[in-house]
């Protein structure tokens, strides 16, 4: 669920002057995994009463309101540009309007168990893509080795051997391609966004609003004043906006810049296990037992896929 522009060569929400103590990082972790996992059981409560675009561009109005206050409060300024501003969009699309819509439509038809461990393959098609897009990233024996664990981990979750019995096929490929877009966004703004000399929160920023601008002009072609507000279900996209968009960028911003990016990063391998027991626990979903072996699988992968060789020492 990550939504952060990454430019490589600086730390986001690296802080240039000492800074209060903190909230323990592992209570910040923790809380983290927790915001994101229950995601996908918010997008489920939100398009039981509005549609998914709506869902998406009310995830993107309070998600970009959270962002806006962080930065009138340490006082930032939005990127300059017209260059910057041309990238952004095409992040914008990438990594915030395009998946959290996929997400949004997927959950018509599919658990939010199943998205959200669908969510977690995520670093296999990263993986997968920088193979090809990033020549600096080579691939090793137990990088290509978790790649195809991964997707084993996949048809395991789907029940292959079955024939995708039971399975909403729709539903699960636009789950899959969400997760996709992630990858996509974050090769695009390596090779267009390193180096702006604008903060991190700075980037984010403007990345959400012009997303919220992209489902504002959207919203209105596809959908349809719902005929009376549902409270629950608003509440939920809200939450799902003011946590899992706005405040949760936030927490990973200070993750990176204290215990470093890689242990940041481990937040993947929760949020779909999280998402699992709230799907199960709140909303009843069903679960049969190559949901979680497969989710394992998956997770192995996607975490061997991580590995980087270690580098040698110069003599």
């Amino acid at each position: 669920m990550s939504t952060v522009t990454t430019p490589p060569g600086r730390v986001a929400g690296a802080p240039s002057a000492p800074v209060r103590r903190r909230l323990d990082w592992r209570l910040r972790f923790a809380a983290l995994s927790l915001i994101w996992g229950f995601s996908f059981l918010l997008i489920k409560v939100g398009t039981g009463a509005y549609a998914p675009f709506q869902v998406t561009l009310g995830r993107l109005l309070f998600g970009t309101a959270v962002l806006a206050a962080a930065m009138a409060v340490r006082r930032e300024r939005l990127p300059r540009g017209i260059r910057v501003w041309g990238h952004l969009t095409v992040a914008a699309f990438l990594l915030n309007a395009l998946p959290f819509s996929l997400f949004a439509y997927a959950e018509l038809t599919i658990p939010s168990t199943l998205a959200g461990i669908c969510n977690a393959t995520s670093p296999l098609w990263g993986m997968a893509l920088s193979l090809v897009a990033l020549s600096e990233d080579r691939p090793t024996r137990v990088r290509v080795a978790g790649l195809g664990l991964g997707f084993l981990g996949v048809l395991t979750v789907l029940g292959a051997w079955q024939g995708f019995h039971g399975l909403d096929a729709t539903g699960t490929a636009l789950a899959l391609l969400g997760s996709l877009s992630y990858p996509i966004g974050w090769i695009y703004v390596r090779r267009t966004l390193a180096g702006t000399g604008d903060s991190h929160l700075s980037m984010t920023g403007a990345q959400l609003l012009l997303a919220t601008v992209q489902l504002a002009v959207v919203t209105p072609l596809f959908t349809t004043l719902p005929t009376r507000v549902s409270v629950g279900p608003l509440l939920a996209i809200a939450a799902l906006g003011a946590l899992g968009t706005g405040l949760a960028v936030l927490l990973q911003y200070g993750l990176v810049a204290e215990v470093g990016p890689t242990t940041a990063q481990m937040v993947t391998y929760f949020i779909p296990v999280i998402a699992t027991a709230a799907g199960v626990a709140l909303l009843g979903e069903a679960l049969t037992w190559s949901t979680p072996v497969g989710a394992v699988i998956v997770l192995t992968g996607a975490a061997l896929t991580q590995m980087r060789p270690k580098s040698r020492p110069e003599s």
